[in-house]
């Protein structure tokens, strides 16, 4: 039986959840930016939650909602950091022993973000969709209850409180555009945009070198793509059903190159005074790639996360 997505409702009831939790991320717009997009940019700050990306409003949501009876083994899931991070977090939060699986390679300053927060990390396959995999056998192997990484509507729920701050402090943005893994976040902008604010639009953006999410939308059912792309946020090779599911509803799809995040990841830096992982600066790449179809227009961006690795500063430093 698969997961169905979560309602409005479910979304404002973790939005109250996690308010006992998280302070809400604020949101800018950044004179110089706006002359030279050519629309009015609102830049929502998830890289400044204490995990630095936004994955960790689902973790809570998720953790919190979880029964004592499925914490009490301890919770498994299997990321490339952030989502790790948002588990490691709440499991710490909630007192739940937490394990992670990695992929070969993985981000050092996520491995140590989730070894700070009492995670035991394994490092196993060489892409997410064979940790995934390992994760699955060694859940159940070990009794431990197995956290996806995006068919779990908690979350979804989660992630959606964002956009419900979002677009409650700006009810009267024209476009969201939204960077895509897993799905989780355009899945969620679309549930509360069509709730709270029907004529804004939601956009998501993936790079090209790691298409899985925009060639399954485009194709109607979930594909594998070979991960090409040093943005670890967009490096998922496979889609999950849950969010395509919802993300049917995308008003458009988005492909951009890295070298075009990585300008984008630049711009922010130097123009908003923001350092943004490369896959928080994806949606700043795909306003500059549609500029002339958002001219004049009211932007939200979602700045995702900022956890760039020690090698993606040297090279945005020298840049």
């Amino acid at each position: 039986m698969h997961p169905t997505a979560p309602s409005i409702t479910d979304i404002l009831h973790a939005a109250r959840l996690i308010s006992a939790h998280l302070p809400e991320t604020p949101m800018w717009s950044y004179p110089v930016l706006n002359e030279r997009l050519g629309a009015e940019v609102h830049v929502k700050h998830e890289n400044v939650q204490p995990t630095g990306a936004f994955k960790v409003r689902g973790g809570i949501n998720l953790l919190a909602r979880l029964p004592e009876a499925r914490r009490d083994n301890g919770v498994l899931t299997y990321s490339t950091g952030n989502h790790a991070q948002s588990i490691a977090y709440a499991a710490r939060l909630f007192g739940v022993p937490c394990t992670i699986v990695m992929p070969e390679n993985p981000n050092p300053a996520k491995v140590a973000a989730a070894q700070a927060l009492g995670a035991a990390v394994e490092v196993k396959g060489a892409t997410m969709v064979e940790a995934g995999e390992y994760a699955t056998a060694l859940a159940a192997e070990r009794g431990l209850h197995l956290v996806g990484v995006a068919d779990e509507p908690d979350l979804i729920a989660g992630v959606g409180t964002l956009y419900v701050e979002m677009l409650t402090r700006r009810p009267d943005l024209d476009v969201v555009i939204v960077p895509v893994g897993s799905g989780t976040g355009a899945s969620a902008a679309l549930l509360v945009a069509r709730a709270i604010a029907p004529r804004c639009r939601v956009i998501a953006v993936q790079s090209s070198q790691a298409p899985a999410a925009h060639d399954s939308w485009c194709a109607g059912t979930p594909v594998r793509r070979p991960v090409e792309t040093v943005a670890d946020g967009l490096a998922t090779g496979s889609a999950f059903a849950l969010p395509q599911g919802v993300m049917r509803a995308l008003d458009d799809f988005v492909l951009v190159s890295d070298d075009d995040i990585r300008a984008a990841q630049w711009l922010l830096l130097t123009e908003a005074h923001t350092l943004a992982e490369l896959a928080g600066a994806a949606p700043l790449a795909a306003l500059i790639a549609r500029g002339d179809d958002l001219a004049g227009l009211k932007v939200g961006l979602v700045c995702t996360g900022g956890n760039a690795g020690p090698a993606e500063l040297r090279r945005l430093l020298s840049s």
